[in-house]
């Protein structure tokens, strides 16, 4: 009854089957695996990571629960318990491609990248379609004409029975490919074929956003005239919340402060959205109470991740959707918003292949556009009720300027100066992000220049940007 309410989305009512069932049968192994399985879909991963355990506890040669706990600790961020899994995942069953691709994304994360590309390379000797597996490799080399991985991505492209997410992946692959060797009417009909078929996939539209931002600014008098004191609230945790369309710098801007021996960089956190997202939209009324309640479980949240340092960095660039919540719940905090050219943050929007879908908009020219003049229009009004809240920073001017721009983020953050900070490519700590590769390179100019090389496929899409 638990599998079959799970089929049809009922979670809730599948977790009371499988709790039932292990009540009924307390060495019931496959009924704890399901449970794990359906508490990681409702995001209580904490939950899950317990249920799987007792799973591998019971039998400890289920293969598919080492998967599933390594894919779990990857979720809540721990890279070294997840590489485990995984290991022992591939040593119980030699030819678990999946297993492997995770391992490399894992290995990838935590900087390891020689060791990750044969982590990728091994899940395609293992199961030679694993396209998703092909396109993280792409990320990994330069190609030319006479690379043997580049031709065997061109067989897969030209196999007629691949299935539509295989031909997605494949193409973001390819596009990657053919921008290295230079050849930008390829790569661009590639970029969009690919973006055509996840947008397809995850059957997204534009109109879900436009009301969402709607909501946001309408719901916000209300969320303002509740805003907590400072002087009334305890203060363990300074948060420190970098926020702007994705791909705008975000990475680096927390790489930069992460440098700082008082600060410790948290990454991509979903917490504001898990816990706060239903009072911003105003779904959840708007009061002393919720506002109080989300403080706490996101102070709770972030504590389990600040290893000890009293500032903590949540780079979840989408948190720029609740900037007016986060302003009114957390006084103490610090708000910086990183802005990027809007040409180069459109086309690095398109041409990324993003794991997660909840990130739907930047599959289509157009959507891509009509989301950022959202983020702008959202921001503006943000800006207006907040400006002495927002610190903005400049992508561009960071990169060119770097030491000043440095220097003015860190007194902002009421910081002394830490050296550190101006070699933001020397920083260790492990990076999940999109960006993970390039945050391991030295600062370099002229990157939001990039697109232009596709200007000329692009039918003047970007002209009303009023790009530099």
């Amino acid at each position: 009854m638990g599998n079959t309410l799970k089929q049809l989305g009922k979670l809730d009512e599948a977790l009371a089957s499988y709790r039932q069932a292990v009540a009924l049968k307390h060495d019931y192994d496959e009924a704890y695996y399901n449970l794990g399985n359906t508490l990681r879909e409702l995001g209580r991963l904490d939950e899950a990571l317990a249920s799987y355990k007792q799973a591998i506890a019971l039998k400890p040669d289920l293969v598919q629960a080492h998967y599933n706990l390594g894919n779990t600790l990857k979720q809540l961020g721990k890279l070294d318990e997840a590489l485990a899994s995984y290991r022992q995942a591939v040593k119980l069953k030699p030819d678990y491609a999946e297993a492997y691709n995770n391992l490399g994304i894992t290995l990838q994360e935590l900087g390891r990248l020689g060791d990750a590309e044969a982590s990728y390379t091994k899940a395609i000797v293992l199961k030679p379609d694993y396209t998703e597996a092909h396109r993280h490799i792409t990320l990994m080399r330069k190609y030319n004409g006479e690379d043997e991985h580049y031709s065997k991505m061109l067989e897969l492209y030209l196999n007629e029975n691949i299935s539509k997410e295989q031909r997605c992946h494949i193409n973001f692959g390819l596009a990657k490919a053919y921008e290295d060797m230079g050849d930008f009417e390829r790569a661009f009909q590639h970029y969009s074929e690919g973006n055509l078929l996840r947008k397809k996939l995850l059957n997204y539209d534009i109109n879900q956003d436009i009301e969402l931002f709607k909501k946001l600014k309408s719901s916000y008098p209300k969320i303002e005239k509740n805003s907590l004191e400072l002087d009334k609230l305890s203060k363990n945790l300074m948060p420190i919340f970098i926020v702007g369309i994705p791909r705008s710098g975000t990475t680096l801007v927390e790489q930069i402060i992460s440098s700082h021996s008082e600060v410790t960089g948290a990454g991509e956190l979903n917490f504001v959205a898990q816990f706060g997202a239903a009072i911003a939209t105003d779904f959840i009324e708007a009061n002393n109470e919720s506002l109080l309640d989300f403080r706490n479980k996101y102070l709770n949240r972030l504590q389990k991740v600040s290893k000890g340092n009293l500032i903590v960095t949540d780079k979840m660039p989408q948190n720029f959707r609740y900037i007016g919540l986060i302003a009114a719940t957390f006084p103490e905090a610090k708000i910086i918003h990183v802005k990027r050219d809007p040409a180069a943050v459109c086309w690095s929007n398109y041409k990324k292949y993003f794991e997660s879908k909840s990130i739907g908009y930047c599959y289509e020219i157009d959507d891509v556009i009509s989301y950022h003049k959202l983020y702008e229009n959202l921001m503006n009004f943000w800006t207006k009720t907040l400006s002495d809240r927002i610190y903005e920073l400049d992508y561009e001017l960071l990169t060119v300027n770097q030491e000043n721009e440095t220097r003015g983020l860190i007194e902002y953050l009421g910081l002394n100066w830490d050296e550190k900070c101006l070699s933001p490519q020397n920083n260790t700590r492990r990076v999940t992000t999109a960006s993970n590769l390039q945050i391991r390179k030295k600062m370099y100019r002229g990157s939001s220049e990039e697109w232009k090389k596709y200007k000329p496929f692009l039918n003047g899409a970007f002209d009303g940007l009023l790009s530099s």
